[in-house]
């Protein structure tokens, strides 16, 4: 799978429930090749694998994705911590078989930086921060998609 990543979350420790006093780590990832297919991607093993592997790249870069697990995703619970996908699988990377390559989209020869700058949302499915002040009180309690841009940044 060749794509560009437009999404990455920090490396996380959990308890091991396997071997107790031991942590498993894990991150995860968004690929895009195309305007309307996306997919997420996780990672899970030893603290080095993971941290090592979340170091390799950054959103923006283009990535290669060898051998990955491709596993039916539980919408529900996927999707709490993860971007929602048109895709009903997500990939998952192992320490033993998979391999992730990082190259410059120029140099793979496919456009793919446009794609990072496409909403990952249904362009009707948005607020935008004046409707949620005007129309506020009929929102309450409501989960909203918003769309909004940072004007700046300081102190």
């Amino acid at each position: 799978v060749i794509g560009v990543v437009i999404g990455k979350t920090d490396v996380r420790g959990f308890p091991d429930r396997k071997n107790i006093g031991s942590e498993r780590y894990t991150f995860s990832f968004t690929i895009r090749d195309s305007p309307t297919y996306f997919i997420n991607v996780s990672s899970w093993g030893r603290e080095e694998y993971v941290r090592a592997l979340s170091e390799s790249f950054r959103v923006g870069d283009c990535v290669t994705i060898e051998n990955p697990l491709v596993q039916t995703k539980e919408a529900e619970r996927e999707e709490k911590f993860n971007p929602v996908t048109p895709s009903c699988y997500k990939l998952l990377l192992s320490e033993n078989h998979s391999v992730v390559k990082t190259s410059s989209c120029y140099d793979m020869g496919i456009n793919l930086l446009s794609l990072l700058h496409l909403p990952v949302k249904d362009p009707q499915d948005y607020y935008s921060l004046g409707d949620i002040v005007a129309n506020g009180q009929s929102l309450d309690g409501r989960i909203l998609n918003v769309l909004a841009a940072v004007m700046s940044v300081s102190e």
